[in-house]
């Protein structure tokens, strides 16, 4: 008798290699942006892309305030075109890291989003930054 888990086979193998693979070249998570910044990592811009009200009641140290709808060439034509972005938002119910995403991907900019986004950040313990530091990209 089938269950829900194995109802649908799994994947062979090789498949499933290319799909997982292919997802950590998109995503990162919560747990390694905070190793990567504690490690003092430069060579990231992690970007918060909700509205600046949510960004100033908390977001995770380091972040600029970028919200998704303001991503443009000319705000971004400060960063040297292989810079990698990192988005994150509110969190899984939450779209705006995916639609920044499609803008930073649009512009041929490199990018992945911190899956989990404040939620996750959350769920992990690891402490948030409040205030408008350490600023915004500006106009």
């Amino acid at each position: 008798m089938s269950n829900p888990v194995t109802a649908v086979p799994a994947a062979p193998s090789a498949e499933a290699l290319a799909h997982f693979g292919a997802r950590l070249a998109f995503e990162t998570d919560c747990w390694d942006v905070h190793a990567a910044l504690a490690a003092g990592a430069g060579d990231f811009v992690l970007l918060d892309v909700r509205g600046p009200d949510l960004y100033r009641k908390g977001h995770v140290p380091g972040a600029i305030s970028l919200p998704h709808g303001k991503i443009t060439a000319r705000r971004m034509s400060g960063f040297a075109p292989d810079r990698l972005f990192v988005v994150y938002c509110a969190g899984p119910h939450c779209n705006g890291a995916d639609k920044a995403a499609v803008r930073l991907a649009r512009l041929g900019l490199p990018v992945k989003l911190m899956i989990g986004g404040i939620a996750g950040w959350t769920d992990e313990g690891f402490a948030f930054a409040t205030g408008d530091e350490p600023g915004r990209v500006s106009d």
